[in-house]
């Protein structure tokens, strides 16, 4: 309830919560394809922490269009890179490479 009466008296809020939504919604459905006219719609309203975010979107737009319309996910490689970082921060400077790649292939 307090959401809805603080949207009601901020007209920028509520159209940030509106945009947020809206990517969320393009996030969540894969339609990386609407992405420009997400941008637009952005761009026309004066919010200029989304405009940061916009323009980190637009300098790699390709990308992040695939990323949302493709498929395929990094998500595994991702996993495995994050677990060999963690044993890495937690073997700091005790062992040599030796000790951490065995560890590694112990942790698999």
């Amino acid at each position: 309830m307090k959401r809805k009466s603080v949207l009601i008296h901020s007209p920028e809020l509520d159209a940030l919560a509106g945009h947020v939504r809206t990517f969320e919604q393009r996030l969540i459905q894969l339609r990386g394809e609407r992405l420009p006219e997400w941008i637009a719609a952005v761009r026309a309203d004066d919010l200029p922490s989304l405009h940061t975010f916009i323009n980190g979107l637009e300098r790699d737009l390709a990308s992040v269009t695939a990323g949302l319309i493709l498929p395929w996910s990094s998500g595994v490689v991702e996993v495995h890179v994050n677990r060999i970082k963690m044993i890495k921060r937690q073997m700091h400077g005790r062992a040599g490479f030796k000790l951490l790649r065995n560890r590694v292939q112990l942790a698999s």
